[in-house]
Formats: C-alpha cells, structure tokens, sequence
C-alpha cells in the first residue's frame, strides 16, 4: 500500500480548516494544516467578522454621543479619533489573531507556513510564504481539505485599475478619513462600511446594481436599512449600471446608468465593495481532478467532498455561504467524514444571516423570498418596533420582527428582525426553530417585561390564532 506524510493534509488555516483539523488530529489522524497568507488568521478575524465590526460598534457609540440630547444628557462638542478608533481595531484584531496562531502551533498537529499546489490527486507542492533560498517540497497525504477562503472580485471596469479603489480589505487599514467616498455594491460588507464612514463624517454615495440594497432579505427588511441610510445622509442609487470610472484632479468620478440616465458622481475615494470570488486559482485543482462550478466554487456534495472522493472542502472557496459559522460547520463535517465516511452531513435548515448595520437585519431559516421561490407553504406575521415598549424606552423604532410558520403544523419555518440588537434577538428563533417548536409553543412561553426579547411573542400569537390545532 501507498505510503503518505500524513493522513489528511489541510490547505487553508481560517475557521474552517481549523475546525477541520481540530476533528480529524482529536480522532488520531497525522494530521498537517498549510497556510499561504501573508498572515494567519483567517477572513473573519482579519479582514472580516472581527475588524468591520469592531469599527461598526465605535461608529454606533459615535451616533448615540451625538444623538444622546434625547435622552437628556448634553455631551458637548463631539470630537471623532479616526486613528484611535483604528489603533482599538487593530489591537482587538491582534489578540484573535495571536490566540488562532497559538491553536495552530499547539502541537495537535503539523503547521506549515508555504502555498500549496496539486502536484497530483495525493501531492501537493509546497512554496514557502517567506523564501528561504531551497527549491520547494513536496509533501503527500491520503487525504486532503481545502478551505483556502475568497479574494476580493476582479474589478469589472478596466477604469476601477487605474484609479486605485479601495477594496474592503484596503479600506481596514486607512490612515486617515478621506472626506467623501463612492461604496460600489448593496450586499453586507457595502452597507457596513457605508454606514460607518457616514457616522464617521464622510461624505458617503453608494451605488446598487440589484433593485434594493440587501438583496438576501426580504424587500421589507432591506427597506428599513435603505429608509434610515437616506436619513442619515447617505446618497443611495439603486438598479443601477457602471459605465465608467476616471480620475480628474484629485476627485475620482463613476459614472452610471440611473433611470434612463447616465449619472456622473465624484469623491476623493471609491470603495469596490461588489463581492469575492474562491482563492483557488493557483491551486491547480485539475490536477487533483477537483471539479469547480461557473462561478468558480468547489463542487461539493452534502458530506463536503468534492469530484475527487479523497478531497473534501470548506468554506468560502465552496460556499453556498460565506458566513464563518458555515465554514466552521463545513469543516467539521469533512473531518468526520474522512474519520468514518458518510457518517455526516451539513444542515443548511438552521442557516442564520445578519448585517451588523443600525438598526440590523437578521433572519434564521427560510425568508419570504425563499419559501416563495422553493415552493414552501407559509403563513407569516410581523410587529413592529415602534410600537413595543423596550424599544420605544431605547428610541430604536426602526424595523420589525417576523416569523414564518408551516400552516397546517404550526411550525416556525422562518424568522427576521429588522431592528436593534437583531443579530442577538434572532438567536431565540434559532433554538426555537433548533427544536422545533411551533408558534403556539414560543407563544405560551414566558417573556420578561419590558424586554426587546419580548416582540416575538406578538407575530406568535397572531399566528397561533390562524393556525388551529
């Protein structure tokens, strides 16, 4: 029989390859975990989940200073710190990184510091990420994980190259504010940065291609997010067409098509916030016969293995979605398949979704959008803010919650906060829906008054009252 280096061999060092590896080196398997980045740590904890959002809760503090004459207090001339606000990001984001590179080096099993590239389906070319002067190695295993994660999107106007965009990696490591910006996408990562720089003073335009911003959500919830982003100042196009970017001056231009029109908008900065692609590209995946979609994801099945059976994956690099939870989820999956095959598959029924905007949007479960589109059977019901008391107490008054529910059973198939600390409230519609439960039954449990938690005893009551049991 062939003999390997290791039993699996891991490429890509983020959440989910660690997650991966954690599974297969506690089962006992040799295992060796291959990083390539510049640093260790993972999208999340780099340049994702962890830095944007540590910068939306200052941006949030910022917006309440200035809003606090409400609540009776007078703050006085408020001062924004933009390199102090960044110094805290990059201290919280150093302490997540130095503790993922001390799990790597905790001797569970084998850390590389090198890119790896399929020799063939059992070998992988290893060059390291600081050249030593040696020729590269080559290293085999009878297993293998990719989870190599995403790379910003190539930009899709030759003109976005030569005016030097930002991209929502660059912009986590800005000196200084720039005084006015163009956001080029609506999905999560846009609306976030759009959101913090506008409360952070910037001058902030953003440009949708999609009908609405937030396109995952329900039409009513992105509204919410769309109806306070205007009111706070930010200049919003939606259905929209690029046509072009140039530089003139200091002021960088994009013109698009608007409503029959070609619109013309100028700023000292352009954020490219229009989405990722997989980092496999340089992976040589063919070589290992690793099939990969249209759009440049992984093929996988449910048990996380690819086209090739000995090969699994996780992550971003294979989707469907690119939320750290998921990869976390994917890579335990694959690693309990390589230890017993077939004895694991993911769950997609439990898929939670939030955008740390303010007031936030959050969903668990299926959408409207989604049940209408699979052909699922639902009756919905929501309750709003602005008319619970919690909330009111808050002044957060944006938004609504909603569920959705099997008809006939009573089921919670669904549910959506558009509002404040939603990414939070969205968590008792996961153990819920985690067990089950009907809306009778999250109707007749206990809620603390006056609580936020409390809102979803409304939209539940409302349905047990239309579903007979």
């Amino acid at each position: 029989m062939q003999q390997f280096d290791y039993d699996v061999a891991i490429i890509g060092g983020g959440s989910g390859g660690y997650a991966a590896a954690r599974t297969t080196a506690a089962a006992g398997l040799k295992t060796a975990v291959i990083e390539g980045g510049e640093e260790v740590g993972g999208l999340c904890i780099l340049r994702g989940c962890m830095p944007t959002k540590a910068l939306l809760y200052m941006a949030e503090v910022a917006h309440m200073v200035k809003h606090s004459g409400l609540f009776g207090v007078r703050a006085g001339q408020i001062r924004l710190d933009f390199k102090k606000a960044m110094a805290r990001k990059n201290l919280i984001i150093k302490d997540f990184a130095d503790c993922r590179v001390q799990q790597l080096n905790a001797g569970k099993f084998k850390f590389i510091r090198a890119n790896a590239k399929f020799r063939d389906p059992h070998s992988v070319v290893l060059t390291p990420v600081q050249p030593d002067g040696k020729r590269p190695s080559t290293i085999t295993a009878k297993q293998f994980v990719i989870a190599t994660g995403s790379v910003v999107a190539p930009f899709p106007l030759c003109g976005l190259n030569e005016i030097d965009c930002l991209t929502s990696d660059s912009a986590l490591s800005l000196k200084k504010l720039p005084k006015s910006l163009i956001v080029l996408g609506g999905g999560l990562t846009a609306c976030e940065f759009a959101q913090f720089f506008t409360r952070f003073g910037v001058r902030v335009t953003q440009i949708q291609r999609s009908a609405r911003i937030l396109n995952d959500f329900d039409d009513d919830a992105s509204a919410v997010v769309e109806n306070v982003f205007r009111r706070e100042g930010i200049r919003l196009y939606a259905k929209t067409k690029l046509v072009s970017a140039r530089r003139k001056g200091k002021l960088k231009t994009i013109s698009f098509e608007h409503n029959g029109k070609t619109v013309s908008v100028s700023a000292e900065e352009v954020l490219f916030a229009l989405g990722r692609i997989p980092n496999t590209a340089w992976m040589g995946l063919a070589n290992a016969g690793v099939k990969m979609s249209d759009g440049g994801t992984i093929i996988a099945n449910e048990l996380m293995q690819t086209t090739a059976p000995h090969i699994y994956t996780a992550g971003d690099c294979t989707g469907p979605h690119e939320i750290v939870h998921i990869a976390i989820h994917q890579g335990e999956v694959a690693g309990r398949n390589i230890i017993k095959p077939n004895s694991a598959r993911t769950d997609y029924r439990l898929l939670i979704m939030v955008v740390f905007t303010d007031p936030q949007l959050a969903y668990v479960g299926l959408t409207e959008k989604a049940a209408t589109a699979q052909g699922i059977p639902y009756l919905s019901a929501s309750y709003p803010f602005n008319d619970h008391g919690k909330s009111i107490v808050m002044n957060a008054m944006d938004g609504f919650v909603k569920l959705l529910a099997d008809p006939k059973s009573g089921e919670i198939i669904g549910g959506a906060c558009a509002g404040p600390m939603g990414g939070d409230l969205i968590h008792e519609i996961v153990a819920a829906m985690a067990k089950r439960m009907t809306v009778h039954e999250l109707a007749a449990m206990p809620h603390y008054h006056p609580t936020l938690a409390e809102i979803w005893t409304y939209p539940a009551e409302e349905l047990a009252d239309r579903i007979k049991k």
